[in-house]
């Protein structure tokens, strides 16, 4: 997984109105859930970033391990949940997981579709049903991509998450999910009668 670099500030004020001020200097307020507990829940380390720096994370295809600079102290970590304005979108708040070499962790990694289907050839339609499938792998073992190889598929035939294997990860999307399939069209419709 591809690693990228944001600086954060530890903050001591919590609640709505903290948020709203940081909010309007252009600062989103954010969680760290480490290690660390309290009360048998993971303890909560609350940081900002600024909008700009967090967007570079956020609004990209890419996966990343967040590697968050809070005032000259580094953590690698994941996004957890984030939560946007209902009308414009802007990122009102992160939370993050923190990671190591040795913890598996879940994440969605793309699905990238390698090679021309066979359906497709005898006039169907190449269907994407998902664009991620969840992962669990220590992130080091985790892929920037999920390459499917979709060559061999026919007509009407899909590939099921259950069919796929990749080295040194374990899949957890359910196994009956659908990844890809062939549709058939018109054209192949009338390609197959006019076979027989």
């Amino acid at each position: 997984m591809k690693e990228i670099v944001i600086n954060g500030q530890k903050r001591e004020a919590t609640g709505k109105k903290a948020s709203k001020l940081m909010r309007k200097e252009g600062l989103v307020p954010c969680n760290l859930y480490g290690e660390e507990r309290e009360n048998g829940l993971p303890k909560a380390l609350s940081f900002a970033v600024a909008f700009t720096e967090l967007r570079k994370v956020v609004y990209t295809p890419h996966v990343y391990v967040v590697v968050i600079n809070i005032d000259g102290q580094e953590h690698k970590a994941i996004i957890k949940e984030l939560q946007f304005h209902p009308t414009t979108e802007a990122i009102l708040h992160a939370d993050f997981y923190e990671v190591n070499e040795t913890k598996d962790i879940t994440v969605g990694i793309p699905v990238k579709l390698n090679g021309l289907a066979q359906g497709v050839r005898d006039g169907g339609k190449l269907n994407l049903s998902i664009r991620k499938i969840d992962v669990t792998a220590p992130y080091k073992n985790i892929p920037e991509i999920l390459e499917i190889d979709v060559t061999n598929l026919g007509l009407g035939k899909a590939i099921k998450v259950g069919e796929l294997k990749f080295d040194g990860i374990t899949l957890t999307t359910p196994a009956q999910v659908v990844v890809c399939s062939v549709k058939e069209t018109r054209a192949s419709k009338a390609a197959a009668a006019a076979a027989e």
